[in-house]
């Protein structure tokens, strides 16, 4: 059985497993970056790349990581049926709750809703396992375009710190800085009063403390190769425009996840792109009540013939 999360799914399951709101607070202010810029050139990240796993998270080497897959197909995770593991002691006991309640749903065979499949902006992490991403980069911004599931962006604004009260937004306050060959990108203030405000496709909620530092850096493919080795291990593999023969240069992300509201200690994650054909599709994601997965249409109201 195949289960395609890309599609919007019949209002009584999003709200079967909508994630309670949890109370918004500003976020505090992150000190200036501008003197953390280092003197090495600026790294040449322009170019789109792509990974092909799903859910996407590799577990780190070592040390806490993300929540991971519970039902396994073939040794990894079973995308069709994603049941968090809430046994993971990063979650605090309500946190665990949540995602086991969305864990059952996947085991009576239903996709619970996600930002994803119901078309809605991500939040970060839970953007991150978009397939294609493209970065542009300018003196005073990085802009991240992401392909999956409706290309949705965000921007990193360089060398400035966060405002002193931060507006929560869809994709939070994000600033930026260059440490040598690394881009180093800092967000807060994600807003949690929003439909499918999860960090993950398990359903792992966050909290108005949720705090994400992601680090970019330019790898060889011989470097590149430990978090591609991690994350064949985790992921599921799927047909996408990604060049599995490339053996250039990687890009590779590793972010952190800080969250006292929701976990019990930070937990970091890594992501490993290669590069693909270079385009960058049009993708539409919007409402669409065929099962692809059952092969028929929904059960919704419908009429033979105009009632006017």
């Amino acid at each position: 059985m195949s289960v395609w999360h890309g599609f919007l799914l019949p209002a009584t399951l999003a709200a079967a497993a909508a994630t309670p709101a949890f109370g918004q607070t500003v976020a505090p202010t992150v000190g200036s970056a501008g003197a953390k810029q280092a003197a090495a050139a600026t790294p040449d990240f322009s170019s789109v790349w792509r990974h092909a796993s799903l859910p996407g998270f590799e577990p780190p080497a070592s040390g806490p990581g993300p929540i991971t897959n519970l039902s396994r197909l073939n040794g990894v995770s079973n995308w069709d049926q994603l049941v968090g593991d809430y046994h993971n002691p990063i979650l605090k006991p309500h946190a665990a709750e949540i995602v086991k309640k969305q864990g059952d749903i996947a085991l009576k065979w239903i996709t619970a809703p996600t930002p994803a499949n119901q078309c809605w902006p991500q939040p970060v992490p839970y953007i991150f396992w978009s397939f294609g991403m493209k970065m542009l980069q300018e003196a005073d911004k990085v802009t991240f375009l992401y392909v999956d599931p409706d290309h949705e962006f965000r921007q990193v604004r360089l060398n400035q710190p966060h405002p002193s009260k931060v507006t929560p937004s869809i994709y939070g306050d994000s600033v930026g800085y260059y440490e040598g060959d690394t881009l180093v990108v800092d967000t807060v203030g994600v807003r949690t009063e929003r439909p499918f405000a999860m960090v993950d496709a398990y359903g792992t909620p966050y909290s108005d403390a949720l705090h994400v530092v992601e680090r970019y850096r330019l790898l060889s493919y011989e470097d590149a190769k430990e978090g591609l080795d991690r994350d064949t291990k985790e992921n599921r593999h799927v047909p996408n425009d990604i060049n599995r023969n490339y053996r250039g240069k990687h890009l590779q992300l590793t972010f952190t996840v800080e969250d006292p509201g929701v976990f019990t200690t930070p937990w970091t994650a890594t992501i490993t792109y290669g590069r693909g054909s270079g385009e960058f599709a049009e993708e539409v994601c919007a409402e669409n009540f065929h099962e692809y997965y059952y092969n028929k249409d929904s059960e919704v109201p419908r009429a033979d013939k105009p009632d006017f």
